[in-house]
């Protein structure tokens, strides 16, 4: 005589082995957490590292266009004030652009920057881009950097270091 199975008779097992014991998760919690330590400071670096080729770019793009606004000055393209130095006296001139007095027509600018990129270091969001670089002007010492009649470089307010050890402000 046969007897009637049900279709689910060979799946059915004792209590306890249809999922994880508390031990079992406990252990694989404290798997992840480890694999956690170990991924968070390669992850942190990565993105101190990118923040800081973005320094270097904005800081180079800058620079170079502070030396542009120089070099037009000298040649006589961009009015240059009596005594002044020849660089701009704000950021903002390299965007809004200056008149050039060595083009025959009328009007025409000279445009040394598209738009002053921002400093990467600065977290406080409610800053103008322009309004996040220390600007340094001619006249004042590389060893005491202070803003005054014009631009002469910028560097960054932050007072953290870079991951070569050189804070950024030294840049």
């Amino acid at each position: 005589m046969m007897h009637a199975r049900s279709p689910d008779a060979g799946l059915r097992r004792g209590w306890g082995h249809g999922g994880f014991t508390l031990i079992e998760l406990l252990i694989s919690l404290a798997i992840l957490a480890l694999l956690a330590t170990l991924v968070v400071p390669g992850a942190q670096v990565a993105m101190q590292r990118t923040q800081e080729q973005e320094l270097r770019r904005a800081l180079r793009e800058i620079r170079q266009a502070l030396d542009d606004y120089r070099r037009a000055a000298d040649e006589g393209r961009v009015a240059r004030p009596a005594g002044g130095s020849g660089y701009p006296r704000d950021l903002q001139v390299l965007v809004s652009g200056e008149p050039d007095l060595l083009d025959p027509r009328p009007g025409r600018k000279l445009y040394f920057l598209r738009r002053v990129p921002r400093d990467p270091m600065q977290p406080d969001a409610s800053l103008g881009d322009a309004q996040t670089w220390l600007k340094r002007s001619f006249a004042s010492e590389s060893t005491d950097p202070r803003e005054g009649a014009d631009v002469y470089d910028v560097l960054s307010m932050s007072p953290r270091i870079g991951l070569n050890g050189i804070p950024y402000a030294k840049w």
